[in-house]
């Protein structure tokens, strides 16, 4: 099978083709704009595979589009490519629509054109994966609630509201036009490769230099974190085994507070990496950012019980692998504070 991936060249878009490409005999086309957050240094692993082929294309250009699905002919594509910080939605949030909205749009009628001219068992295996994140839903008000695919939309920042909008259109593609369709809404990720102004590789670095590590409001926010290789295996999973027109919600299993987050990544780093200073020491409180939900928690049972997908991570084992990843990987994460990875990139490509 060959897979459209945009966003390829992202945090979870790289773990979905790591895993492609070490665990399948497939091959990937990655599609990626390579914004601030695409790295290609994340794929230097799978970078000379000959099932592996980059195309640096915009997903709001359509004649490119056009072009990617000629020259390259998918069985699927894995729709990843979006823009995800938050905070850089409340600051600018024209990026998130142009992205997260028209993006989706154009690459829906590229795909459909590509669909429609399709024959026979091509036409009829043709998927079109759309993944999403838990933000879609607001937050939950009970303790005991959780996240199900019927649960109402409720998005609360410019990001998710771009998210929301995108499932809508992904959704609206099969009803009116009869697009195969998949939508997975996934919780926290955290890993290997994740961008550094995230919450928990920020923390990690920002230990070992000795800087704040700053926590917003009391640090009460519940997030449900899932190890991105986890996540990895269970987008490969719903592309090639999941039903046209479901929805699959994927999460950790794994409810921590921010702040009980941040005191793990110390504790970690006070056992893996010692420092005279106490890690934990370093912990600011900040003011809150607007809007912050307090609690997203997932019930991921539907895709357990209908495609036999669980996480194999407990947070325990991933953090430490995470914290560890990261101290053996500094130069990676040097490279992307200091922004050489995108001179380097723009030298190249100019």
């Amino acid at each position: 099978m060959k897979l459209l991936v945009t966003g390829g060249a992202g945090f979870i878009g790289s773990a979905v083709i790591r895993h492609i490409i070490a665990n399948t005999s497939d091959s990937v086309v990655n599609v990626d704009k390579l914004t601030y957050a695409g790295n290609l240094e994340s794929l230097a692993t799978v970078s000379a595979d000959p099932r592996y082929t980059f195309e640096q294309v915009d997903i709001c250009n359509r004649t490119e589009l056009d072009r990617v699905f000629h020259e390259h002919q998918p069985d699927a594509v894995m729709h990843l490519a979006a823009e995800s910080h938050v905070d850089r939605s409340i600051d600018g949030p024209a990026t998130f629509i142009e992205t997260n909205i028209v993006g989706t749009y154009t690459l829906l009628e590229a795909a459909r054109q590509y669909w429609n001219n399709l024959k026979g068992e091509s036409r009829e295996a043709f998927r079109f994966h759309h993944i999403s994140t838990d933000e879609v839903y607001g937050d939950l008000e009970g303790p005991e609630e959780l996240f199900t695919e019927e649960t109402s939309y409720a998005p609360s920042s410019p990001y998710s509201a771009s998210k929301a909008s995108s499932d809508h259109l992904v959704r609206a593609w099969q009803r009116t036009y009869g697009l195969p369709v998949l939508v997975t809404n996934c919780s926290n990720n955290y890993g290997p490769y994740h961008f550094p102004e995230k919450l928990i590789p920020l923390m990690i670095l920002n230990a070992l230099d000795g800087k704040p590590l700053p926590v917003y409001g009391k640090g009460n926010q519940v997030r449900d974190w899932l190890y991105v290789e986890d996540h990895a295996r269970a987008l490969y999973k719903v592309v090639t085994e999941g039903v046209v027109g479901e929805t699959y919600n994927i999460g950790g299993h794994n409810e921590k507070q921010n702040i009980d987050v941040v005191r793990t990544i110390c504790m970690l780093l006070q056992d893996l990496a010692p420092s005279d200073t106490r890690y934990q020491d370093l912990i600011t409180y900040v003011a809150d950012r607007p809007g912050h939900d307090l609690r997203y928690a997932i019930d991921a049972s539907k895709i357990q019980r209908e495609l036999g997908w669980a996480p194999e991570e407990t947070f325990e084992t991933g953090i430490r692998k995470t914290v560890q990843w990261y101290l053996d990987n500094l130069e990676w994460c040097r490279r992307v504070q200091d922004g050489s990875y995108q001179r380097e990139r723009l030298g190249v490509n100019q």
